[in-house]
């Protein structure tokens, strides 16, 4: 092997980002199996293209079995690049990504840590190598999926034992399209934990669902005192955590309203002249909601501020992080901030 020369298995430990990876096979085989972060230049267009290959970065040359890209090498080397060949071609270095693996470590972060990490992991990889990511916060079980769904990568394993999440993601060949279709999902972001502005938050919904479309509801900070049980729950629970806890309202039954809540009283008239008038109360409108699939996603990370455990939530919440939310926000014509 010539100093010129490296393994494909160590070509995958540099980072993409700072190399120039030159393509020279034809486009019939490229066709057939691309290599999306290379710029393919065919061997036999090389005189007329060589100029567009950049001098600023180390370029490394690939070719179907190896012998071209030295020859390519050579030519680069002469023109005052600094230039390597892959050994073995594109066989060696399909063969090199299916045997290298990235391990990515992030159990204890807390979202966004665990997506921004897999994204800078992803971004240093080739495509089709696979990185195995360990996570324990989890609302990662559905940010990883929509992260990859909305970003093309492939998911090839999500299991959960013993506390932590194991997801295996496949780098893919491009990115997932911007996409053109025309969605009419709804997604809400539910910040306020006021009654008043979560009845209308419930009626929309409920207006949506029955019109037939998709709608995320995406409840943060105060907003996530609606999604709590009424009833005090055992939970393990720091102290400044059991303090917080006790000065927030617990559940939809001790919200207040926005303007004129008068100590609680305004908020006890408006549920009367919502029955009065036989407009649903708020805990119906809230079932509903569930019964009709409306997605209800309560921000984990926000949990975590305020102390609110998984087990003081209502039936039917799942967890999220901002992978979710913004996987959703992409699919919808309207998103509301209440």
């Amino acid at each position: 092997m010539s100093e010129k020369t490296i393994t494909a298995a160590k070509f995958l430990d540099l980072n993409i980002g700072n190399v120039t990876f030159v393509d020279v096979r034809e486009k019939d085989d490229v066709l057939v199996h691309p290599l999306g972060n290379a710029v393919n230049i065919p061997f036999s267009l090389l005189s007329k293209h060589i100029d567009e290959i950049p001098k600023d970065k180390p370029v490394y040359v690939i070719c179907s079995v190896g012998d071209l890209s030295e020859e390519v090498v050579e030519i680069l080397a002469d023109r005052g690049y600094d230039a390597y060949s892959i050994e073995g071609g594109f066989k060696a270095y399909e063969q090199a990504v299916k045997e290298k693996v990235i391990k990515v470590d992030a159990k204890g972060l807390k979202c966004p840590g665990p997506i921004v990490r897999v994204a800078d992991e992803m971004s240093q990889l080739s495509v089709g190598q696979h990185i195995i990511v360990e996570a324990t916060e989890e609302a990662f079980t559905s940010d990883i999926a929509v992260w990859c769904e909305r970003t093309g990568n492939k998911l090839i394993k999500l299991d959960t034992a013993n506390g932590i999440i194991t997801a295996e993601i496949e780098k893919a060949d491009a990115p997932a399209e911007k996409t053109a279709e025309v969605h009419n999902d709804k997604t809400f972001i539910v910040f306020s934990g006021d009654l008043d502005k979560t009845i209308a938050a419930f009626i929309i919904a409920n207006g949506a669902v029955s019109m037939g479309r998709e709608v995320t509801m995406f409840f943060t900070f105060w907003g996530l005192n609606i999604l709590r049980r009424p009833k005090k729950v055992k939970a393990a629970k720091t102290f400044i955590e059991k303090m917080f806890g006790a000065m927030m309202p617990r559940g939809t039954k001790k919200l207040g309203l926005s303007r004129m809540n008068m100590g609680g009283a305004g908020a006890k008239m408006i549920r009367g002249i919502m029955k009065q008038k036989g407009v649903s109360s708020l805990e119906e409108l809230i079932q509903n909601a569930i019964d009709h699939g409306v997605r209800i996603v309560a921000c984990q990370m926000s949990m975590d501020i305020m102390g609110i455990k998984q087990e003081e939530l209502i039936d039917g919440v799942e967890l999220g992080g901002v992978a979710t939310f913004l996987g959703s926000a992409e699919l919808s014509d309207t998103s509301l901030f209440i």
